[in-house]
């Protein structure tokens, strides 16, 4: 074995025994359901912001988008450029509201329990819905991560994708496993330090290298037009952007509205006060990650000579950080400590998958709708089972090495967006929606997201791949709109219904008054 690869082993396991002993710790504190689902709404500032940027962006941002923008070109930032519009405007609309909305309905812990206490739902349709949605959607999204973590472990050590891919699917399980939703944020929070040392520390190194000079010609090297590569209104091969294409990638930015894995942070902070400073910690971190995570694409363009296969361009960060540390630089210990931080994207995110998937299982389905008198301790440990269960499937789901991580985080982020942004957005704001509305809005945005995407409607092809619009556009649009009009044509909110809007939005009776 290479003395490089020996310090890059050296590195990994530090670390992953570090993330384990966390988890450890946790467990010892976790006593009840809601610690596990949100550590008794205990959050600090800091902890909330860099814990749900880091859960947000997963391995997608220093693997799927820098890939992106090495194969594609600039163009390709818009995407970036919508999901960073959608973090700032979560952050200004949802975070304090929804806050306050999930303390005086009635202490919901979950986005379901919230969904079913603020519109009264006494039949549970909202809850079976938004449990089977995530569900679902999450299951995609988790094997995104597992399959992240096996082409990072497979890049860098050359060992078998499908031992690689059980390495990390058991240390991820691990942590949250024990420690619940603190030792995910705690974790989360250190993992989103390393993401944004490694995003920014690394392109810059490389571009020292290359010097600004070269980086038009050597792009030019690689066999593509240096021009249309930085013209972001085309695709990099000279054919120009269409409307469609651009309203596709701004769309992500409405997905947001809807992630359940975020939206949980939001409801834990410990106060007003301290969301309002999560609110500039977490926006300035995504700002920063989303411009460096695009510079990695372009400067790996420049700097590996050899243009990467199709099916490795989501490799450029690893191949990158390789290159400067053990060979320019050659201090391989500080390349694995930095590859370390492209784990921490991808385990950041998928512990998050995990422990939203099985607060939707334990609590929504076993302890509202099956065991409604089981106590605190019997739903931790559903929910433990739980978290074991799902990573399996998602881990049997991220079995093939050809599996793009891009279009599993890109399906998955339309589902749970469709699904919940807008609904999400109306309970917040218009206090004319009603539970009908709420549930028209649930299950035709799912569907119009499988129906866009997995359907094959028009001479065997999908109206996805056909109209080249993104299903989180219509299905958010669909969503919204059947929220309104059903919404508009049946039984208006009861005047208990009214009255919590109003506490809500005036700050009375949902633990504003007290902060």
């Amino acid at each position: 074995m290479k003395s490089t690869t020996i310090w890059t082993l050296v590195a990994f396991a530090v670390y992953l025994t570090g993330m384990l002993l966390i988890g450890a710790a946790y467990m010892k504190k976790t006593k009840s359901s809601e610690d596990f689902f949100l550590g008794g709404r205990g959050l600090t500032g800091w902890v909330a912001a860099l814990s749900a940027q880091a859960s947000d962006m997963s391995g997608w941002l220093l693997m799927g988008l820098p890939g992106t923008v090495y194969a594609m070109g600039t163009g390709q930032i818009w995407i970036a450029v919508g999901l960073l519009i959608g973090t700032i405007l979560n952050w200004m609309l949802v975070a304090k509201r929804l806050r306050r909305y999930t303390i005086r309905a009635n202490n919901a812990l979950t986005l379901p329990k919230y969904l079913e206490n603020r519109f009264h739902d006494k039949h549970r349709i909202l809850l079976l819905a938004s449990s089977l949605a995530i569900v679902i959607f999450f299951l995609v999204y988790t094997a995104s991560g597992l399959a992240a973590g096996g082409k990072l472990f497979n890049s860098v050590f050359g060992i078998d994708y499908k031992i690689c891919l059980t390495i990390g699917a058991v240390v991820i399980l691990g942590y949250t496993f024990m420690g619940g939703f603190m030792a995910v944020c705690v974790t989360d929070f250190i993992q989103g330090l390393l993401m944004l040392a490694g995003v920014i520390t690394i392109p810059i190194i490389a571009f020292m290298l290359v010097g600004a000079g070269n980086i038009m010609d050597n792009i030019s090297a690689t066999g593509l037009n240096a021009d249309d590569y930085f013209n972001v209104l085309n695709s990099g091969d000279g054919v120009s952007f269409s409307a469609i294409d651009i309203i596709s990638q701004l769309g992500w930015a409405l997905g947001y509205f809807g992630m359940p894995h975020i939206l949980v942070r939001f409801m834990a902070v410990k106060n007003e006060k301290e969301i309002n400073k999560s609110r500039l910690i977490g926006c300035g971190w995504c700002a920063l990650s989303l411009c460096f995570a695009c510079f990695i694409g372009v400067v790996g363009r420049a700097y590996l000579p050899e243009v990467l296969a199709e099916n490795q361009q989501e490799n450029v960060f690893i191949e990158m950080i390789q290159r400067v540390f053990n060979h320019d630089i050659g201090i391989p210990l500080i390349g694995g400590i930095f590859l370390c931080g492209i784990l921490a994207a991808i385990m950041s995110t998928a512990d998050s998958q995990l422990l939203v998937t099985s607060s939707s299982v334990s609590e929504d389905i076993y302890h509202s709708l099956i065991n409604k008198n089981a106590d605190s301790k019997k739903v931790l440990w559903v929910s433990r089972i739980t978290v074991i269960v799902v990573a399996v499937i998602a881990y049997l789901i991220a079995l093939d090495p050809n599996s793009s991580i891009m279009g599993l985080v890109s399906n998955a982020w339309a589902g749970l967006g469709a699904s919940f942004g807008p609904i999400v957005l109306m309970s917040l704001y218009w206090k004319r929606t009603n539970l009908a509305g709420a549930a028209a809005g649930i299950v035709s945005g799912a569907l119009t997201v499988l129906i866009w995407d997995y359907i094959p409607l028009i001479n065997g092809e999908t109206l996805g791949t056909v109209t080249g619009l993104y299903s989180l556009v219509v299905g958010f649009a669909v969503s919204l709109a059947l929220i309104v009009i059903v919404s508009l044509a049946t039984k208006a909110p009861s005047e208990e219904m009214l009255e919590e809007f109003e506490d809500v939005k005036n700050g009375v009776n949902c633990g504003a008054e007290r902060e």
